[in-house]
């Protein structure tokens, strides 16, 4: 069984056509009939079903799949790991990141990597909390951004980089806009634009108000952060957003008011799988990031 075989296995397989499977890997169509007849007398059994000019996978073919996805992904990663280990200072860092991370921390933080190792490339995946979480654990991805870090979980590593303040953010006619600070109580009338349940903000937003005895009139919901910020804008509700989204993306017509009371704060970091050692590259992220917040923490 070669390595070569397993790959054209699987892109018959998800192509579902040889000629178009050949085509995308610039061979002759017939060298990969060969060599799928080759891995079929190998194995004792058909993989496919020939259904006039398309394949469809047999219940035995599709259970190869699975495992030669699986197979092929490790020996990718395998290589990955001994190109980068040659050299540290290139490779690829596959990351996932929520939105509520994406117009301020992320380009920050990348900028500020690129610029001491610019051969270093991302591979930038977006997601939702949980999803970031299983994706991390199940090694679909290597590293992901995630604020508010989760709970202790023996299948991944954590990495504090920061902590910041929850903000409200309040249309600029709102009767509080003017306000140095104010207290979260003090919104309990408020009509509120959120995330929709399940976002781990919309979380946030809801157990902060729980805490001081009311539970949010939410009459919109955005499933990204500018949605929620036009929302504001246009003077369909208020909303609870961390400090960084709001640095320099707070729309015209809205204001960002500090929270008094409760103190609303979220730790942001990195979290990896526990089942593999970082590669190189992945190693240099993680230690530039931390530094770079730490030195940050210590100039404020």
């Amino acid at each position: 069984m070669e390595l070569r075989q397993l790959r054209y296995f699987v892109e018959v397989a998800e192509r579902e056509h040889i000629s178009e499977a050949a085509e995308h890997l610039h061979v002759a169509q017939s060298a990969i009939s060969r060599q799928i007849a080759n891995l079929e007398e190998e194995l004792g059994t058909p993989l496919f079903e020939r259904i006039g000019r398309n394949v469809k996978l047999t219940p035995v073919g599709k259970i190869f799949l699975e495992h030669c996805i699986t197979a092929l992904k490790g020996i990718d990663f395998a290589a990955k790991q001994v190109e980068e280990y040659l050299d540290p200072a290139k490779g690829t860092i596959k990351i996932g990141f929520p939105t509520s991370l994406a117009s301020y921390v992320l380009p920050t933080i990348i900028s500020a990597f690129k610029k001491e190792y610019p051969e270093i490339s991302f591979h930038l995946r977006q997601g939702s909390y949980k999803y970031l979480i299983e994706a991390v654990k199940n090694r679909e991805l290597n590293l992901a951004l995630l604020g508010p870090l989760p709970p202790k979980d023996e299948a991944i590593n954590t990495t504090v980089l920061f902590s910041e303040n929850i903000h409200a953010l309040l249309p600029a006619t709102h009767p509080l806009a003017k306000k140095e600070s104010i207290n979260l109580v003090d919104l309990r009338n408020d009509q509120f634009v959120l995330f929709p349940e399940g976002y781990i903000l919309n979380k946030v937003a809801v157990d902060a108000c729980r805490s001081v005895g009311f539970m949010p009139n939410i009459t919109s919901e955005g499933e990204d952060m500018d949605a929620l910020k036009g929302l504001v804008a246009a003077g369909i509700g208020v909303t609870l957003l961390p400090e960084s989204s709001l640095y320099d993306s707070t729309p015209r017509m809205t204001v960002k008011v500090p929270i008094a009371i409760p103190n609303i704060r979220r730790t942001v970091g990195i979290i990896a799988p526990t089942s593999r050692d970082l590669a190189p590259s992945e190693e240099v992220f993680v230690k530039f990031i931390s530094s770079f917040y730490s030195r940050l923490t210590r100039f404020q």
